[in-house]
Order: structure tokens, then sequence, then C-alpha cells
């Protein structure tokens, strides 16, 4: 199977295409395009998570940056991705690496490539890393690969613990004394992925009460997918529930994410968390500049925008398109319904640790629990509901044709409500005239349709996500 870069990097099943074979491969590629970046003083930052095997990838992609002559720094442990890519800026790495398969199942392993900057790689980046890999295929051309031992003892390759300088940078970001003074009870839920236990490490010091669940190393997950959805937090809620803490907070694989659970076992997703923190960075800290939500975002983000009178853009899924903007404008704040989100004055990268303690400060200063503040903004700025469901492909499509067989299909009006605007950023989005929004895009890394919807209420999602699925069954 050839190796193939998406959006933020190569991914595949272990022992199946992910081999150490392949990962050489990849890693000489990589090598090869640091040079080619960065001739005179090249240098890479290699961080993993905890999934089986991930630490001797580490290991493995250091062995080959070395050999080629690339100054390298290896995490000691696993560690969040906005660590590492923190790092790399620290560092003033020529580029990052992280062996990590994010919020993917279990059997799934791979390579994140970072840029200079912190954050993902750009496309352009991604491809040339491809054309490297296809020419020393060609070319019979066998990676290089040093003894460990031998390039920690010559300073080649040196072990380094990320955390302490993440977590400083974290403590300009977030205010750890606001969230002491509100003497909060919060579960973190580590979700068993290399987030675990650094909410608690960050809050140590305050009169934050902390209960840490599914902080053990488990390459396996427990048998779930580490995403902070809510049909994996079952635990997470019942935890909650039964010892009436305030507030669950739940990160992915790699700490990337951001899922949270409020007093009453209900799960907070991150359309609301986005639109919480926006609000408070807008409204108590003043930040000014322009604020990017992907397409399959709330549009709540874009009535909060609109009553400060802050621009608001629209990107494709991913947030190497939020990055490139965070890089090139004055961003206050981008997200993505997945639950990356970044800030201003942070790395370009999605970050889950952030995220819940930027929560917690939100929390902490309106002295309020976290089912009120939702209520509170869905009065002001909804009513807003939220769904997302996924179409296995019976057959490959592409997007160009599967956007012109939805335009030309495309209705007058959905369920009795008019569609005023139709935009194909990614996919395609019909604007309902009622603030309602229905989207359909092929996944990125999946063969599958995915099919979004935002209403006033759940029936008005129901009706457009059954719309949808006949529409993209068309496709």
């Amino acid at each position: 199977m050839p190796i193939k870069f998406g959006t933020d990097g190569w991914r595949a099943v272990i022992s199946e295409s992910f081999t150490f074979n392949n990962l050489h491969l990849v890693a000489q590629a990589i090598a090869d395009f640091v040079r080619e970046e960065n001739a005179d003083n090249p240098s890479v930052v290699i961080g993993y998570d905890t999934r089986f095997l991930s630490d001797r990838y580490a290991a493995d992609m250091a062995r080959v940056m070395a050999a080629n002559g690339i100054q390298t720094w290896l995490a000691r442990a696993d560690t969040p991705t906005p660590a590492v890519s923190y790092a790399i800026v620290n560092k003033q790495a020529s580029a990052g690496v992280m062996i990590t398969a994010s919020h993917n199942p279990p059997r799934y392993n791979g390579v994140k490539l970072k840029a200079s900057y912190g954050g993902s790689a750009s496309p352009a980046q991604h491809k040339r890393v491809e054309q490297i890999l296809q020419h020393n295929l060609q070319a019979n051309r066998e990676p290089r690969l040093c003894d460990l031992q031998e390039a920690l003892r010559q300073g080649s390759i040196q072990k380094f613990d990320p955390s302490w300088a993440y977590y400083e940078h974290l403590s300009k970001l977030v205010d750890l004394d606001v969230i002491s003074s509100g003497e909060l009870r919060v579960v973190a839920d580590g979700m068993f992925g290399s987030g675990r236990g650094v909410i608690g490490e960050m809050l140590a010091r305050g009169r934050t009460r902390l209960l840490n669940i599914r902080h053990e190393m488990n390459p396996g997950f427990g048998g779930i997918h580490p995403e902070p959805i809510a049909r994996h937090l079952g635990l997470l809620m019942s935890t909650i529930q039964a010892g009436h803490w305030h507030v669950g907070l739940a990160t992915d694989g790699d700490a990337d994410r951001i899922g949270a659970v409020d007093a009453n076992g209900h799960f907070v997703d991150p359309h609301r968390i986005f639109a919480l923190v926006l609000r408070y960075l807008l409204e108590k800290r003043n930040l000014r500049g322009s604020v990017v939500r992907t397409v399959s975002t709330t549009r709540m983000i874009d009535r909060i925008a609109a009553e400060h009178g802050l621009p608001l853009v629209e990107t494709p899924v991913g947030f190497n398109h939020i990055a490139d903007l965070m890089l090139a404008d004055d961003v206050v704040m981008g997200g993505e319904e997945s639950g990356g989100i970044s800030i201003q004055g942070h790395i370009p990268e999605g970050d889950g640790v952030l995220m819940g303690l930027l929560l917690l400060e939100v929390m902490a200063e309106a002295r309020a629990p976290l089912h009120e503040l939702v209520d509170d903004l869905l009065q002001m700025y909804g009513p807003a509901q939220y769904a997302r469901t996924d179409m296995k492909l019976t057959r490959p499509v592409a997007k160009a044709e599967m956007v012109r067989l939805l335009l030309d299909a495309a209705p007058n009006a959905i369920s009795g409500v008019a569609v005023e605007d139709i935009q194909t950023t990614d996919g395609v989005k019909y604007y309902l005239e009622d603030g309602s929004w229905l989207l359909i895009r092929p996944s990125g890394t999946e063969p599958v349709l995915r099919v979004y919807a935002e209403a006033p209420n759940d029936e008005r999602v129901k009706a457009l996500l059954a719309f949808g699925g006949k529409m993209a069954a068309k496709a």
C-alpha cells in the first residue's frame, strides 16, 4: 500500500502499513526535506503518544534524523502534541515530528509533521516529502540509521522534557489565580492518551480539587477511540454524577482536542466551548482581531464576532487552514468542530489542554456552573443544536463530482424553510433563512460522506440530516 500524507501527516494500521520499514522510509524523506529547507543548521524535535510502540517508533525516527546530520531533540516520555509543537518554537528547530494517530482507533499509528512555526506542515510541504519519498523508492535508496546509544553519547540525539517550557507558556495564556479562586472540583479524563495528568500538573499549586481518570498507560485505550465525544465519555459522565464534581474535561489521544461534561453529566461539545471562551476573551480580556472557524463549526461564533464588530473567516475543515490565518493575520481565536482550538498568543495548533484550562477560567470568573453558562450562551446567541452523521461510500466519488451533483440537485427550501445561500468552501453547505445550515462533504481521511447540521431545535436538526442523507445517497 502506498504511503500517503493527509492534512496532518501519515496514518496507517500498525503492522499492516505502519511498520518499522515504512517508518524508516518516511523518516528518511522527512530528513531529506529538513536538510533541503535548512542545510546549514538543521534540527528536529520528536515526540510521541501512548500508543503501541510509539516510543520505539520515535526512537527510530530520531536515529534516522541523527544519521543524516540533523540535531535531534527526543522527548523522554509520551507528551501532548501541542507541547511538542511549542518545543519546536522554543528551541527554534527546523521542524518537528509527533508519533501519534491522534483520536483514531488503537490499531492505528501515525506521523504528524510540524513546521518551524509550531503548527502542522503545509500541504505543499507534505507534498514535497511525498515527492522525496517516491524519488528515494525509485532510486532504491536505503534509509540511514545510526546507533541510538552512540548518538545519545555523542549528543546528536538529546533527550528532553518538553513539559516545563510548555507549562510556563500556558501560564501566560491562562490566569491560574482566577482558576484557583473558583475552588472548582474537576475530573480530568486523559482517555489513556498523552494528555494524561497534564491538566492536574498545571493546577497542582492552586485550590482546585482534581481527580484524574483513565490516566494510566494503556495502549489499547480501554477498547475505545480516544476521541472526546459523548459516546466515549460514559465513565467521565458517571464519575461526575457519582461524586458531585463541577466539571469534567477530556482530551484526545494526543491532547490537541477537547470535550467537556457539566455537573449534570451532560456533554458540552467543542462548539459551545469555543463560543464560551471566545465571548470571555472579547468581553473580559478585550482582545481584538479576526475570528476563524471551519465550515462545519457553529454559527454562534459568527454572532459573537458580529456583536463585537470583528471579521469572521470561514475555512475548509482542517486546523492547517486556521493555522495559515493565525500566521498571516491577527486572529483572536480559531477553531473547528472536532475540538481543535487555539487563541491569540499561542502557537497555530489545536490545544485541548489550553482550552480545558480556559474553560475553567471562564467558570471560575463567572462563579457559575457550566450548564448555566451554556444556557446563557444559547439564550444570547442561539438557540443552536448540532449533530453529524457519516455515510459510507459505496463507490469512490471525487469531491468536484460530488459538489457538482449536489449543486445540480440544490433545493429552494428544506423542510419548509427557504435556502438563502449555498457555499462550496469544503463540500456543499446550504444556509437557510432561519439561521440553520446543512453541510455535506467527503472525509479527508476515510471513505465516507459527512453530513452536518445546525438548527434551532433537535427536530429541525434531524430533518436536515435526513434530507442531507438523501442528497448524499444520490451523489
